[in-house]
């Protein structure tokens, strides 16, 4: 049990590690490319903080425990727009501008499709393959058509392009070896304990591969950026389902586990069109909101395990 443990926290070490440095990484590429802060922050930032999704994921189907993929990104969707926005909130308030109701919209509709999948328990190559288009096509989509908005500095990134390169490749392959031992020391928990391994995936796993989104996001809440703060929970979320969800079936085609259709897949959806409305009738998160977001991830967590 000892050595599972172990494993665990060298894995959530990595990952941390890791995706501070690919995001930072990331950033910077991007700063070199041009584009603007905004597409940044949804989609570079969101998916470069995806990628120990992606990582634990994969490698969770590849070792045949698809129950931690789906239950991981379930989870860290719920994680990000419960857990990271309440304790960003809390940090500092969320100021909303307006800007991402589009792509919030976008992460509505695609939770929905997740539960339909959930429901109608299809696994398939082609529906994989059908979420991965949908993900480039999103990409190019938001390049071509990007929202207005407010421009924010990312003066926390490096200058040099090099440098930026090699912080996102040791990002990289320190996310993927700290995937490999979560997951693998996730699974021996769940053995030991008797856990559902969906269950560790809801929780355990997925705050573990969230921590990249929450320190991202608690930085950009400090310095002020909330457009960075708030585009990369959105973009995490439309990428952990589309990237990761398409590349897990694609990889492993099982019907997702029906326990997440019930009250899993209602509370994300409820969050998703939750966040979607703030942005179209709040001016901001704030400290109180940002409570009630903390209190319904607990909450939430203690009945998984219940």
């Amino acid at each position: 049990m000892i050595e599972a443990i172990l494993l665990s926290l060298a894995g959530l070490v990595g990952l941390a590690i890791g995706g501070e440095l690919l995001v930072r990484g990331a950033v910077g590429i991007a700063q070199k490319l041009g584009v603007s802060t905004l597409f940044t922050g949804l989609v570079i930032v969101g998916f470069a903080t995806s990628m120990p999704e992606m990582v634990a994921s994969v490698q969770a189907s590849l070792a045949g425990s698809p129950e931690i993929a789906w239950g991981n990104i379930v989870g860290s969707n719920l994680a990000n727009t419960l857990l990271i926005l309440g304790v960003s909130a809390l940090v500092m308030p969320i100021a909303l501008s307006g800007s991402g109701r589009r792509d919030a919209l976008i992460a509505l509709a695609v939770t929905v499709l997740l539960w339909g999948l959930v429901i109608a328990q299809i696994g398939a190559v082609w529906v994989g393959i059908v979420m991965l288009f949908g993900i480039a096509a999103y990409i190019v989509f938001s390049y071509l058509k990007p929202e207005s908005g407010t421009e924010e500095d990312l003066d926390d990134a490096p200058s040099n392009g090099v440098l930026a390169a090699a912080l996102f490749i040791g990002g990289l392959i320190i996310l993927v070896l700290g995937g490999d031992a979560l997951v693998t020391g996730a699974i021996a928990l769940a053995t030991i304990f008797e856990v559902p391994e969906t269950v560790i995936g809801l929780t355990v796993v997925a705050v573990g591969t969230s921590l990249p989104e929450l320190a991202a996001s608690i930085a950009a809440a400090l310095r002020g950026k909330s457009g960075l703060a708030l585009g990369n929970v959105v973009g995490s979320n439309i990428y952990n389902i589309l990237l990761i969800g398409g590349t897990t079936m694609t990889i492993a085609p099982f019907a997702l586990p029906a326990e997440l259709g019930g009250l899993q897949m209602a509370l994300l959806t409820a969050s998703a069109a939750g966040l979607l409305a703030l942005l179209w009738f709040a001016r901001s998160i704030g400290r109180a909101l940002g409570a009630v977001l903390l209190t319904a991830f607990a909450a939430n967590v203690v009945l998984v395990f219940a």
